[in-house]
């Protein structure tokens, strides 16, 4: 099975990783709400869809994962320019 698990638990659902545009107002942070990332099925397509106007970049991200306070993120491997 292929990408990253959260939670300790062997048994435990898998994040994987994926190409997504984030709306971001600011890149400082390091996980996002599942609502502001939209998957793509390529880095390619991901970098095509990107709007530095309309805070919109492209990254590579892990998830989506359950957060501590019960929301559904993703976190940052790396943002694509």
């Amino acid at each position: 099975m292929k990408g990253y698990s959260l939670d300790p638990h062997p048994g435990a659902n898998v994040a994987n990783r994926h190409f997504a545009v984030i709306y971001s107002p600011r890149r400082k942070r390091d996980r996002f709400p599942s609502t502001t990332v939209t998957v793509y099925e390529s880095k390619e397509e991901a970098i095509e869809e990107q709007d530095h106007s309309k805070k919109l970049f492209a990254a590579e991200v892990i998830g989506p994962a359950k957060s501590s306070e019960g929301f559904m993120i993703f976190y940052l491997v790396e943002w694509l320019y």
